[in-house]
């Protein structure tokens, strides 16, 4: 027997029942990646304007202690970057950035944990379910050539075409089950730029504080710093407004 042979025997033995099993067990997983992302997509987002402005009545008066205070009840991803950067205020500006983005690099990458789960199903779905029509249509010309040697032409036609109709629903189901997670993707990608956005706006005020008076931590910041967090706030105030509600899926 050739190998063209056993493949197609265990086509046929198998059937495509399996590969609709298989497109419904991905959509269940979907689904469930898609609450937990919701869950922690909302714990991580916050209201940033009010978070600014209770950072800056700290900073403003030089209390870094009472600023990181502030934000231990935080679990959003702007006080966690923040906080990277209040922590190491000491050790310069400079170093409180890069504390920062290090902060908002572990924070992405927990962002994007099990997003290209969605990704990959949403690109391949409908492959899977063209394998199943595939899989549908091999059976098809099979019943067609078992038809034809018993010599009923009607029959085989009528069976032949049964036969890939129900073949197609494969192909529909593959489409039906990509959607969903191609349209989640783009919206936790979405929502993601926003969180990462806030996040950077936020450090822009703890460094533009510290880079104003960078001598102390409790000395009173200077008109430069007062100026400078008052660009910041601005920029805080017009990222907040053109963001997109964050509502749950």
């Amino acid at each position: 027997m050739s190998t063209v042979e056993a493949i197609k025997n265990f086509f046929l033995h198998t059937g495509a029942a399996w590969v609709l099993w298989l497109l419904f067990a991905l959509s269940f997983i979907s689904i469930a990646v898609v609450i937990e992302r919701v869950i922690v997509f909302r714990t991580k987002g916050t209201d940033l304007k009010r978070l600014a402005d209770k950072l800056d009545a700290h900073l403003a008066s030089g209390d870094l202690d009472k600023a990181r205070a502030s934000l231990r009840d935080e679990p959003s991803l702007c006080a966690r970057v923040a906080d990277a950067g209040l922590r190491l205020a000491a050790r310069g500006p400079a170093t409180a950035e890069k504390g920062m983005q290090s902060a908002m690099a572990i924070e992405r990458s927990l962002l994007e944990a099990r997003l290209a789960y969605l990704g990959t199903l949403g690109n391949n779905a409908p492959f899977i379910g063209l394998f199943g029509t595939v899989i549908g249509i091999i059976l098809a010309f099979n019943e067609l050539g078992k038809a034809q040697t018993g010599g009923n032409g009607q029959m085989a036609s009528q069976a032949v075409m049964g036969s890939i109709a129900e073949a197609l629903v494969a192909t529909a189901v593959g489409i039906v089950v990509a959607l969903p997670a191609v349209a989640s993707y783009n919206y936790f990608q979405r929502w993601m730029s926003t969180l990462l956005a806030d996040a950077e706006a936020l450090s822009n005020l703890v460094l533009a504080y510290l880079c104003a008076a960078p001598e102390t931590t409790s000395s009173p910041v200077t008109a430069t710093s007062k100026r400078v967090a008052a660009e910041s706030k601005e920029r805080i105030s017009s990222v907040h407004e053109s963001h997109v509600p964050q509502e749950a899926l």
